[in-house]
C-alpha cells in the first residue's frame, strides 16, 4: 500500500511520483509517492537496508531512478538549477568529500556558493563542540566529521535540509543538540527538513510527520501525533482467523492459530469489521511498537 501524496503542489520543497529503482534486479524502491509540506519535519524511518539512502539520493537527483520522477522546489531533481541547489543542504550518512582540506578551508570554500552563509554560526558551533578548525577533515573522528558536515549544512541557512542518518556517529549528547538545532531551524526559519533514522526516539523529539519505508514501499505517511489514533494491533483468536481483513500493514500468525495484524482506520474513522467480532481485541500502538510490528 503506497502512501497518498500529501500537500502535492508544483512548488513543494520535495516530492516524488512513482519512484522505482533496483540493484542487480533486486527492487529497492517500489513505486514511492511522497511530498513534503513547506516547513514540515519529516522523519523517514525504516530498518537498515530498507532503501532510505537510495530514496534520499533519488529525491535529490544524486541518483537516476529506473522509473518515476522526483522534483525539488518544482524543478526536476535531475536537472536542478544553481538557484535551487543554493536552497538545499544535504548531509550524507558518511561524509567523505574534500577530506584533504582542513575544516576551516572547507568552510571557506563551500561558503562562497551560498549567499546566506553564516560564518559566525560556524565559529560559535565549532567552539561549542570543541572541534579544531585547522585540523584536516581526514584526521577527524567519524563523530567529529559528521558534526563538521552538520555545521556546513546548517551554516548555509537552507530552505530544505536533508539528513541521512544524521546521528549515526554521534553520542547521545551531540544527538540531542542536533535535534534541538533542527527543531529551532524548522520552527523559527520555516526550514523544511527530511531526515532518515532507525532511532524512534529521535522522531518523537523533533518530527512533525513520519514516513515508514519497508522493503522499498512507503507503508504509511502521516503526522506523528496521529499514529496512536490511526494505527493499532488487531488480535484475532484462531476461530476468527478466517475473518481477518485482507489489507494490513503487517500480519503475523502465531503457533496457536491466532493472528496479529497492524490495521488502519478507514476514511470514516472505523477499524476493520473484524475488530467488532466477539473475542477480537484492538491494542493501541506507540510509535516504537508500530515500528517493531511492521519491521519484524
Amino acid at each position: 500500500m503506497n502512501a497518498v501524496l500529501r500537500d502535492e503542489t508544483s512548488d513543494a520543497p520535495l516530492s516524488a511520483r512513482d519512484l522505482r529503482h533496483d540493484y542487480a534486479g533486486t527492487p529497492v524502491l517500489d513505486g514511492v509517492d511522497l511530498a513534503l509540506a513547506p516547513g514540515s519535519v519529516l522523519g523517514l524511518i525504516g530498518r537498515n537496508g530498507a532503501g532510505k539512502s537510495t530514496l534520499i539520493r533519488a529525491l535529490l537527483g544524486l541518483l537516476a531512478p529506473r522509473g518515476g520522477e522526483a522534483r525539488v522546489f518544482g524543478e526536476p531533481a535531475l536537472r536542478l538549477s544553481d538557484a535551487a541547489k543554493a536552497r538545499i543542504a544535504f548531509v550524507p550518512q558518511q561524509p567523505e568529500a574534500l577530506s584533504w582540506l582542513t575544516a576551516q578551508q572547507m568552510f571557506d570554500y563551500v561558503g562562497r556558493f551560498y549567499p546566506r552563509w553564516d560564518a559566525d554560526f560556524v565559529r560559535q558551533t565549532l567552539s561549542r563542540w570543541q572541534i579544531q578548525p585547522h585540523r584536516m577533515l581526514a584526521k577527524l573522528s567519524p563523530g567529529e566529521r559528521q558534526r563538521v558536515d552538520l555545521v556546513r549544512a546548517l551554516a548555509s541557512q537552507p530552505e530544505l535540509l536533508v539528513l541521512d542518518e544524521p546521528a549515526a556517529a554521534l553520542d547521545p549528547v551531540a544527538r540531542r543538540e542536533l535535534l534541538r538545532e533542527v527543531a529551532v531551524r524548522a520552527g523559527e526559519a520555516g526550514t523544511t527538513v527530511l531526515f532518515s533514522t532507525h532511532i524512534v526516539s529521535d522522531l518523537e523529539r523533533v518530527a512533525s510527520d513520519i514516513a515508514f519505508l519497508h522493503q522499498g514501499r512507503l507503508l504509511l505517511h502521516c503526522a506523528v501525533d496521529d499514529t496512536k489514533e490511526r494505527y493499532a494491533r488487531l488480535w484475532l483468536p484462531a476461530k476468527l482467523a478466517a475473518s481477518a481483513p485482507s489489507v494490513a500493514l503487517a500480519r503475523r500468525k502465531h503457533e496457536d492459530g491466532s493472528l496479529s495484524l497492524v490495521v488502519e482506520r478507514d476514511a470514516l474513522d472505523r477499524w476493520p469489521e473484524a475488530a467488532a467480532l466477539p473475542g477480537a481485541r484492538v491494542d493501541a500502538l506507540g510509535l516504537e511498537d508500530l515500528f517493531v510490528e511492521i519491521a519484524e
